[in-house]
């Protein structure tokens, strides 16, 4: 089937072909690294709770840069600015938020993108392949045979194929993906809830920072 469309296709096919590549490449970087952001806040604020409690500003710090995603970071950012009011560390928390937010988001608008135009690419296809009929009728006439006629309703039907192979995925992956997003957020939202609870309740916040 592959070397039919490569040799029977037309050049849509192989832009198509190039299109679905990069989509499968975006979708499992960015499948794996939503997977590798994800940790148990509970354990993770629990055991913050624990160190702060004794004061343990530095450890505390270590142990959110050795915690790999978005919500430790986040953390890190309140403890960070434990020494200022309330209302200040809430702003610092929206910021890094929307920065994390910001960098979960990246390369998904290309698979919305091929979701979208590669059907739109395969229409692109058939109309030059039913082109290519067409001209062949006009230049042989009465002389156009069946295999020459074929040839260009075939190319026309495979990149039709083609551009629904490749469009249909990439838009189910972006939706799924969007889905894995959201679920990141939430939690980075409640993470950002307890971490201004976890700097009050260990009696951090408003503290002195420690000079560097």
């Amino acid at each position: 089937m592959l070397a039919l469309l490569l040799t029977k296709g037309g050049p849509m096919v192989w832009v198509l072909l190039l299109a679905g590549a990069v989509a499968a490449v975006v979708f499992i970087e960015r499948r794996w690294h939503y997977h590798k952001v994800r940790i148990n806040t509970t354990e993770f604020i629990g055991g913050l709770k624990n160190v702060l409690r004794q004061r343990n500003i530095v450890e505390a710090i270590s142990i959110c840069d050795a915690t790999p995603g978005p919500t430790a970071r986040l953390v890190k950012t309140a403890i960070l600015n434990r020494s200022h009011s309330r209302d200040v560390i809430k702003e610092s928390l929206e910021r890094a938020g929307a920065t994390e937010v910001a960098y979960l988001e990246m390369r998904l608008g290309l698979l919305a993108t091929f979701g979208k135009i590669a059907p739109l690419l395969g229409l692109l296809g058939t109309v030059l392949g039913f082109i290519k009929v067409f001209m062949a009728l006009e230049s042989l006439g009465a002389y156009a045979n069946v295999s020459v006629l074929s040839g260009g309703i075939l190319e026309s039907l495979l990149s039709t194929a083609m551009g629904l192979a490749v469009g249909i995925p990439c838009y189910a992956g972006y939706n799924y993906l969007v889905g894995e997003l959201g679920s990141l957020v939430l939690e980075m939202e409640k993470t950002s809830v307890d971490a201004l609870q976890l700097v009050a309740d260990t009696g951090t916040e408003n503290a002195k920072a420690p000079s560097a």
